[in-house]
C-alpha cells in the first residue's frame, strides 16, 4: 500500500504507545516516540518503509502547530511577555552559542562543527513544550507565556540560521543572502499586516455565511498552510508563514472557532511528527555512543536550565517562574532537525555528527515531560529549606484577609470593581503582575497582591480558601482558564465569575464549574439599547422584555444544558424589572418630618417605599409610621410617569431654599 501502509502501521503504533502513556500518566508524546522507534528501521519487526516521505508529512505537523499556535496566542497576550521575548530571546541564543562552541572545543571537534554544535543547541522545543504544558494544565499562566514567547522568537529566528551557517566557511558571500531574506521578511509581513488583516476577515466571514463546518474548516487548513507555502516560495520559511497566518486569523471574530476545528488535525499531523522523530531514532548508535550522548545531554539541559534561568531571574521575573523556565526549555527542538538536515546537505557537518545530534536531541525530548514535571515539588523543596520568596503585598488589611472578594486582574473592570466594593466596605484584594497597573491601583489605597493568579503561590497568598468569590476579570481566555482550572483544584466549592468573548468559551467556563459568566461586549450594547428606547419613551417593562428576549437568545445553548443557569438568569431578571430608584429628600421638601402614612405617597403617586438611607445605614420596607427626615435618600419603586409624581411631591415648597 506504500505511504498509505505506513502512516496506518504509525497511527496504530501510536495508539498503542499513546495508550501506555496515558496509563502510566505520562505525555502522549513519549508514547508517539516510543512508537516511532519500535516501527523504524533500527528495531526490526514491523517497519515503516517510506520514511522520507513521512518527514515530509511531518513538516505539516509543525506549520499546523505553529498556525495554531498563532491562532492561540495574539500580540496582545503577549504583551506582557515582550521583552524577554524580543530581547532576552536573541541573548539567550547568542550565549547558548558560545556556550555550545566552548562544549565543542573541549570535545576536541573543529570549529564549524563546534559553531553547528551550538546553533543547533540554542534552540528548544516548541511542540514538545505545548504538548507539556497542556498536559500539565499550565497554559495561559504568566510561565507558560514568557516560555511560549522565547519559543516564538527562537522559531522566527531559524531563517537567518539557514542562510548563514552553511556561508560559515565563506562569510563574505553570506552577508548579503542575509539581506536579502530581512528584506523578504519585512516585505511579507509589511503585505500581510496591510493586506492580510484586511483580505482574511472578509473571506472567513463570507464562508461562515454559508453554514458550512466542513468548508469553514477546509478555508482554516488552506488559510494556514497557503499563507505557509507562500512563504516558503518567497523564500523563508514554510512554518513562520503559517504562524503569521494564525496570528492575523486570531484578531478576527472567527479566531476561537477555527481554533477548535484546526486542533484535531493538528494533533494528528503531531502524532507523524513525534513518530517520525522516533523512527530517526538509532538505539545501536545510543549503545554504542552511550557516555557521550550522556554526558552531552547532561552538559546540554545543565546549561541551558542555567542559562534561561538566569535570563528570566535578569528580566524580573521572580517566583516559580525562573525554575519553570529552565526545565521546561532545557531540551533541543525540533528545528535543529531542520537546520541538521541543511548541514549534511551543504556538507557542512559529517554523518557521525548529524546521528549524535539527533540522538541527543530525541533524549532530551523524551526527558522534557519528567524534568518540567519537576517545577512544582522541587519549588515547594526550595520553599521548605530556604526562606520562601517575599510577595510583594500592598495595603492589606493588619488582621488579614477574610470573608474577602478576589480580584485577579487590575484593568479597567478589575479598578471600577475595587472602586465599589471599596466604597461600600466589602473586603477585597487585587492580584495583578503590571507593574505600571500596581503604581496606578496604590493611589486609589487598593489592597494588592504583585504576582500572576494563575500561580498556586499567588492564590494562596491571597487566602483562596478564606474568600467568598473569585471574579476574573482578564480578557484572555486562555489566562482566564488557567486561573479558574487553579482555584478550582485548590477549591471545588469556590464560586467563580469571569469574563468571554464567545459562546464556545461561555460553555467552556459553564463546563469547568464557573458560577456565572459575563461578555462585556454583549452587555454593554444591551445597555446602549436600553438607554436608547429609554430616551424614545419606551414603557420600562416593554424595555426589559425586550432586551430579556435578546438575553435568552444569545445563552440558549447554556439554558438547554444547565437548568440551573435558567434560574439564576430569571432571579437577576427579576431583580432588574424592579428598576429601584434612589431620591435624595431637599431641605424644606414637605416630606420632612412627616410619616409615610401621612403623605400618602402611595396613593398620590403610585411609587412603592422599597427603603430608606439615612446616615449610611439603610431601613428596608419601612412603616407606614417611619418619620422621614431632610438628607434622607428614599429607593422607591414605579414607572416612569409615578416616579415624577413623585420627583414633585419631595420638591421644596421654597425652591430658593432648596
Amino acid at each position: 500500500m506504500g505511504i498509505a501502509g505506513d502512516i496506518i502501521i504509525i497511527v496504530m503504533a501510536a495508539f498503542i504507545g499513546g495508550l501506555i502513556a496515558q496509563r502510566l500518566k505520562q505525555p502522549l508524546i513519549l508514547g508517539y516516540i516510543l512508537a516511532g522507534i519500535a516501527v523504524g528501521p533500527y528495531t526490526g519487526g514491523i517497519t515503516v518503509s517510506s520514511i522520507h516521505e513521512i518527514e515530509m508529512l511531518a513538516e505539516i505537523g509543525i506549520a499546523l502547530l505553529l498556525f495554531a499556535l498563532g491562532l492561540e496566542f495574539s500580540f496582545k497576550e503577549l504583551k506582557p511577555v515582550r521583552n524577554i521575548a524580543l530581547i532576552g530571546t536573541p541573548i539567550q541564543i547568542v550565549v547558548t552559542i558560545l556556550f555550545g562552541f566552548s562544549v565543542g572545543q573541549l570535545f576536541g571537534w573543529p570549529w564549524i562543527s563546534s559553531i553547528w554544535f551550538g546553533v543547533l543547541i540554542s534552540l528548544s522545543s516548541t511542540m514538545v513544550l505545548l504538548k507539556t504544558l497542556e498536559n500539565q494544565g499550565r497554559i495561559g499562566t504568566l510561565s507558560s507565556r514568557v516560555m511560549i514567547g522565547m519559543l516564538i522568537v527562537q522559531d522566527l529566528a531559524i531563517v537567518p540560521m539557514m542562510i548563514i551557517l552553511p556561508q560559515l566557511n565563506n562569510p563574505k558571500a553570506g552577508l548579503p543572502l542575509l539581506g536579502i531574506a530581512i528584506v523578504k521578511a519585512f516585505l511579507f509581513l509589511l503585505v500581510m499586516i496591510l493586506g492580510g488583516t484586511r483580505l482574511i476577515p472578509l473571506i472567513m466571514k463570507h464562508i461562515a455565511n454559508w453554514n458550512s463546518r466542513e468548508l469553514f474548516l477546509l478555508a482554516t487548513t488552506a488559510m494556514g498552510l497557503g499563507i505557509g507555502y507562500g512563504t516558503y516560495l518567497f523564500g523563508l520559511s514554510f512554518a513562520f508563514g503559517a504562524f503569521v497566518a494564525g496570528m492575523l486569523l486570531s484578531e478576527s471574530d472567527y479566531g476561537y472557532q477555527a481554533l477548535s476545528d484546526i486542533i484535531p488535525l493538528r494533533d494528528i499531523f503531531s502524532l507523524l511528527f513525534f513518530t517520525s522523530v522516533g523512527m530517526l531514532f538509532d538505539p545501536h548508535y545510543l549503545i554504542s555512543h552511550f557516555k557521550t550522548v550522556l554526558l552531552l545531554v547532561l552538559i546540554i539541559m545543565t546549561g541551558k536550565g542555567i542559562i534561561f534561568g538566569f535570563l528570566s531571574k535578569s528580566f524580573g521575573y521572580g517566583n516559580v517562574i525562573p525554575l519553570a523556565t529552565a526545565l521546561g526549555l532545557s531540551q533541543v527542538g525540533e528545528f535543529s532537525f531542520v537546520l541538521a538536515r541543511v548541514g549534511i546537505s551543504t556538507q557542512s557537518i559529517s554523518m557521525d555528527f548529524y546521528s549524535l545530534i539527533l540522538t541527543t536531541t530525541v533524549i532530551t525530548m523524551f526527558f522534557t515531560p519528567f524534568i518540567s514535571g519537576l517545577t512544582t515539588p522541587l519549588y515547594a523543596l526550595r520553599n521548605r529549606w530556604r526562606k520562601p520568596f517575599t510577595l510583594q503585598t500592598i495595603n492589606l488589611p493588619e488582621d488579614g484577609l477574610k470573608d474577602h472578594l478576589i480580584i485577579a486582574g487590575g484593568g479597567r473592570i478589575g479598578k471600577h470593581i475595587a472602586d465599589v466594593l471599596q466604597r461600600i466596605g466589602v473586603s477585597f484584594v487585587i492580584l495583578e503582575f503590571d507593574g505600571r497597573r500596581i503604581e496606578q491601583l496604590k493611589t486609589f489605597g487598593f489592597p494588592i497582591i504583585y504576582g500572576d493568579a494563575s500561580q498556586q503561590i499567588i492564590l494562596e497568598a491571597a487566602e483562596i480558601k478564606k474568600s467568598k468569590l473569585l471574579l476574573s476579570t482578564t480578557p484572555a481566555f486562555i489566562v482566564s482558564k488557567a486561573i479558574v482550572s487553579l482555584a478550582k483544584k485548590i477549591r471545588p466549592d469556590l464560586h467563580v465569575v469571569t469574563r468571554a468573548q464567545s459562546l464556545d468559551q461561555m460553555k467552556e467556563f459553564q463546563d469547568s464549574g464557573v458560577y456565572h459568566i459575563v461578555q462585556p461586549e454583549f452587555e454593554a450594547s444591551l445597555e446602549f439599547t436600553r438607554q436608547a428606547l429609554l430616551h424614545l419613551d419606551f414603557p420600562a417593562d416593554r424595555i426589559q422584555q425586550f432586551t430579556d428576549e435578546v438575553r435568552h437568545e444569545l445563552y440558549r445553548p447554556l439554558y438547554d444544558l444547565h437548568a440551573e443557569y435558567t434560574s439564576i438568569t430569571q432571579l437577576q431578571n427579576a431583580s432588574r424589572l424592579f428598576g429601584l430608584t434612589w431620591v435624595a429628600i431637599p431641605q424644606n421638601s414637605p416630606m420632612v418630618e412627616k410619616t409615610i402614612e401621612k403623605l400618602k405617597i402611595r396613593s398620590k403617586t403610585g411609587v412603592t417605599v422599597a427603603g430608606i438611607l439615612r446616615n449610611g445605614t439603610l431601613f428596608t420596607n419601612p412603616a407606614p409610621d417611619f418619620v422621614l427626615a431632610k438628607d434622607d435618600i428614599i429607593g422607591v419603586l414605579g414607572k416612569k410617569e409615578q416616579l415624577a409624581l413623585f420627583h414633585e411631591l419631595s420638591k421644596p415648597s421654597d425652591p430658593t431654599s432648596a
